[in-house]
């Protein structure tokens, strides 16, 4: 499987998630002191450093979970697929999308989601519960993975018609991959998108290849696509995945 990984970027927002938290915090102890100090005098500088630290720690708390939390989203997605798709591309952070995986027989869009507790989905209506105080110190909330799923065909649908007009059909498959190496209930129902966790999504792939009559690309369509997607990994080298790695 060839690996294409934008690595400055994730060195860039690793940056921000760390400055950003820093100074968020030194914002937040001000309006502490302010508090303590002359509150009345000084309330709206109060306010106004309570805002900037919250903003600013939510800012770092968001680029922390993508880019500084071990293993990275894109690390677990490689280490899940990188046997299963050995005639694969994996673009990761380069495409309108953060993870793509190109293959003959199409294209997959994996949505990365960290989120821990208990996590439920029927009829495409997620919901999260036994999270502890994570949800009010640095949480996320999980949103709507299906409609974030949707969002991402559409972009990567729109990539194409601009980048590589000529391939007028190709199928594009979203999977719902939860990423979370630490405690995680998932109770799956009815959902318009496939969803499981990276300890399954080996299976998961290896059981949708063996079905009968999947669309597979033209060698045209496929070189047309590579080149569209390649267009944004033109400054990158290419890394091939040691497949000598014992499967775990």
């Amino acid at each position: 499987m060839i690996i294409l990984r934008d690595d400055k970027r994730i060195a860039r927002f690793r940056r921000v998630s760390q400055y950003a938290s820093l100074i968020g915090l030194l914002a937040l102890l001000a309006g502490l002191v302010i508090a303590l100090v002359n509150p009345e005098q000084f309330f709206l500088y109060e306010l106004l450093a309570l805002m900037v630290g919250w903003l600013l720690s939510q800012i770092g708390v968001y680029y922390g979970h993508r880019y500084m939390r071990r293993p990275r989203p894109d690390e677990v997605l490689d280490k899940a697929v990188r046997r299963i798709a050995k005639d694969g591309r994996i673009y990761h952070y380069l495409l309108p999308v953060p993870h793509v995986l190109l293959t003959p027989q199409g294209i997959i869009i994996f949505v990365s989601k960290f989120q821990g507790g208990k996590i439920s989905v029927h009829n495409d209506k997620w919901r999260q519960t036994n999270v502890g105080m994570r949800k009010w110190f640095g949480g996320e909330s999980l949103g709507n993975p299906t409609k974030e799923a949707e969002v991402m065909v559409g972009a990567i649908a729109n990539y194409l018609r601009k980048n590589a007009p000529e391939v007028e059909e190709v199928p594009i498959a979203p999977i719902i991959v939860f990423t979370s190496t630490g405690t995680q209930e998932l109770e799956i129902g009815d959902t318009s998108v496939p969803v499981v966790h990276h300890n399954k999504l080996r299976g998961f792939l290896r059981q949708q290849r063996s079905k009968k009559g999947q669309p597979t690309l033209s060698k045209a369509n496929y070189e047309a696509i590579k080149a569209a997607f390649d267009k944004k990994a033109e400054h990158l080298i290419e890394i091939v995945a040691d497949d000598e790695i014992d499967e775990e």
